[in-house]
């Protein structure tokens, strides 16, 4: 179910600059939900950023979007934005030097954690309805629970990284978040 959703970027959860959107699929299982990407994942056509001005000044558009965000549209969701990262993955904080921190809609006088932290933001703060982030050590899991939403890091292998910025190969991984039990065990099958 569609749950309403506040303005955009009210927690300064997605990445300055252009504005991504890609409609999903007019059919699926996630029809009518919108979710947001970390900044690691390409889109088609726009600069990945991976939270590092230096990454994004260095770097071309991407030639093709990420695997995971093609399945999702398949699915029927809409991609709204990439969100805030820290520095390429680097942190556990949720914290970026360069672009700003995301505010913790859970506690906003707290860090929101984990390099994924403007996904959690997004989903916490309700402006989207789900989010996908990296998880190579506790990056959803981290800023899942101190935002107080459901994060997920499946085994090792289980998603494609295809079209996303590594931070650690041998333990990368996709993970999302939810404000919902219900929407998570949803998602998962996508």
């Amino acid at each position: 179910m569609v749950q309403q959703l506040s303005p955009a970027n009210e927690f300064a959860a997605f990445r300055s600059g252009a504005k991504v959107e890609l409609p999903g699929s007019s059919a699926g299982p996630l029809r009518g939900l919108k979710f947001a990407a970390k900044d690691n994942f390409d889109v088609e056509g726009f600069v990945t950023g991976a939270g590092s001005p230096d990454w994004k000044k260095t770097h071309a558009p991407a030639r093709i979007t990420a695997q995971s965000i093609r399945q999702l549209l398949a699915a029927g969701a809409s991609l709204v934005g990439k969100t805030q990262m820290d520095h390429l993955a680097y942190g556990t904080l949720g914290v970026n030097e360069h672009y700003g921190t995301p505010r913790n809609p859970a506690a906003p006088d707290r860090i929101p954690g984990g390099s994924s932290s403007g996904s959690a933001c997004a989903v916490a703060g309700r402006e989207v309805d789900f989010a996908l982030g990296t998880d190579s050590a506790c990056s959803v899991r981290l800023p899942a629970a101190l935002c107080g939403i459901y994060g997920i890091r499946p085994t090792h292998g289980r998603t494609s990284l295809h079209g996303v910025v590594p931070l650690s190969p041998s333990l990368d991984t996709i993970g999302w978040f939810t404000r919902t039990p219900d929407l998570l065990a949803i998602s998962r099958g996508n």
